[in-house]
């Protein structure tokens, strides 16, 4: 089974005094404002890493879910949080790592499950395969 998700990215001036607008095919985002000052300076709006973040967080936890269940085991709580650590170098910059913070109340667990399983799941999780997989790209230039 193929699944296809769609996020759009619309983007008008420059990099410092362009804006952007990120939106997302469920509507979760929609027409949510991006740019500069919000990805390097902390201002508001959005940017690709956090969203990266959640996405990683999201699926993470998910795929723990799955595998506790597979366990037979059931969470009662679990809260992921995903940062994203970009680093300039060479005058580029580049996403370097994420690091997966998971509290988790999980009844009937013991610590090496409850170890080997989160492992599984951020080895196994199809947002941690995609940080280290091949992207490939279609550009059409409109005139």
């Amino acid at each position: 089974m193929k699944i296809n998700r769609h996020g759009t990215a619309q983007w008008q001036g420059g990099t410092r005094d362009g804006k952007g607008k990120l939106s997302t095919e469920s509507g979760a985002l929609d027409a949510c404002p991006y740019g500069f000052a919000g990805r390097f300076e902390g201002q508001s709006g959005t940017n690709p890493e956090e969203l990266i973040g959640a996405a990683h967080a999201g699926c993470f936890t998910m795929a723990l879910s799955l595998l506790l269940s597979q366990s037979r085991l059931s969470a009662e709580y679990m809260e992921t949080t995903a940062t994203v650590t970009m680093e300039q170098s060479d005058g580029s910059y580049s996403i370097t790592g994420v690091h997966l913070r998971l509290k988790a109340k999980i009844p009937g667990a013991d610590q090496e499950t409850f170890q080997r399983l989160a492992g599984m799941a951020k080895s196994g999780c199809p947002v941690s395969k995609l940080l280290r997989t091949e992207i490939t790209l279609d550009a059409l230039l409109v005139t």
